[in-house]
């Protein structure tokens, strides 16, 4: 009769954990506490305690688990465009769906655009959510790895805390840029004494070799994001990462290079913003009409929490708000260098192949490579949600 070491035996069972998981629940809503529980009650913790682990190897980073603030640089800058960008290629329109509101972590309320059947793994972006928290709700300790996640606050107050010690709060138009790397278990609520807080929670893929970096933060406090002004003053944008029209953001937020602006055009504004070509990019409407698309040519006007993605091809995206619109329009625009790397995704755990996510959840476990800080830990802030 053939025998099995302890190890094949245990790696056998999450095989079949996870494939049960992929059946009952879609990767990328995948609720954490749920799957821990479900390993935990089919694996005995007898059998995880004896079972010998090798070490993985952790990429080695100049920078260790932080709190950073970067460099103030409250800048309001005007321009106007020129009538060379007015003539820059226009990146065309592949699709655009409205973002359905469901369920998430507990008894919060998501619309999700990206980390759905409609739009899957958008290289380097894994998932977009627009949340919206009411006091009594939140996102209680739960694990990552493999991945940097981009909060940004719109209202209310958001409090973070994780197994390394690090704790802070985010304020309307703070943003938060953490970086999972090997290993991180946190938690998110809401701030006691707020309304229900709303913001955006974009992941987005590492690649391959920082898969297995140490982690860390980077805080940018809203009074720190430089301000351009175009067409005007009919346009407002909030260079949160890259540029536009001259302005520049903070450098080095993330390792995955991205652009992130946050765009008010108010009725009878218009803008081209100029994107880095070959970056996959996107929109994601938070208020208002967009008439996105050149004027003569393909033209969409997109209402309210819809996502627009636009083809690698052209080089702006062009976009404005009609003269007798009731309001103004406001919408997030995105973009980020494709990584050529498989992304394998279960829950909070993002590699590239199904072996490091089988580790992921082991290591999660047993409290070993990166995970060691979260033997016994419970964070301060969710335990208003254990029940």
């Amino acid at each position: 009769m053939r025998t099995f070491s302890p190890v094949t035996i245990a790696i056998s069972i999450i095989v079949g954990i996870c494939s049960v998981l992929a059946l009952i629940y879609r990767q990328d809503i995948l609720d954490y506490s749920t799957a821990n529980s479900i390993i935990s009650q089919i694996i005995p913790a007898a059998i995880i305690k004896n079972i010998s682990l090798p070490t993985s190897a952790a990429v080695s980073i100049s920078t260790t688990t932080s709190t950073t603030t970067p460099t103030p640089n409250p800048t309001t800058t005007t321009t106007t465009m020129s009538a060379a960008s007015t003539k820059l290629l226009p990146r065309l329109i592949r699709q655009t769906f409205l973002a359905v509101e469901q369920s998430e972590g507990a008894g919060a309320r998501v619309r999700r655009s990206i980390g759905t059947p409609k739009l899957r793994n958008f290289s380097p972006f894994l998932m977009l959510d627009h949340f919206s928290v009411p006091p009594s709700a939140g996102f209680p300790d739960h694990p990552h790895r493999g991945q940097e996640t981009i909060t940004y606050l719109l209202e209310g107050g958001m409090e973070h805390e994780d197994f390394a010690g690090n704790r802070g709060r985010l304020e309307p138009g703070d943003l938060q840029f953490m970086t999972a790397g090997r290993g991180i278990v946190h938690a998110e609520m809401p701030a006691q004494g707020e309304a229900a807080s709303v913001g955006l929670q974009l992941w987005v893929d590492l690649p391959k070799r920082l898969k297995l970096c140490e982690p860390r933060y980077r805080d940018l406090k809203a009074a720190e994001v430089p301000v351009v002004q175009v067409d005007g003053g009919k346009v407002t944008v909030k260079v949160i990462s890259g540029e536009s029209h001259g302005v520049e953001a903070v450098k080095d937020l993330a390792y995955t290079p991205v652009w992130l602006l946050d765009v008010e055009v108010r009725p009878g504004g218009k803008i081209v913003q100029p994107l880095p070509e070959g970056w996959n990019a996107f929109a994601y409407t938070l208020e208002g009409e967009v008439v996105f698309g050149q004027e003569g040519g393909e033209r969409k006007k997109v209402d309210q929490y819809h996502n627009v993605v636009f083809g690698d091809g052209g080089q702006a995206v062009y976009a404005e708000v009609e003269e007798g619109a009731a309001k103004s329009a406001r919408f997030v625009l995105v973009a980020g260098t494709p990584l050529d790397q498989k992304v394998v995704q279960y829950g909070p755990f993002v590699l590239t192949s199904q072996e490091e996510v089988y580790q992921a959840f082991m290591d999660y476990q047993t409290h070993s490579n990166g995970f060691e800080r979260a033997d016994g830990w419970e964070s301060e802030i969710g335990k208003s949600m254990v029940h």
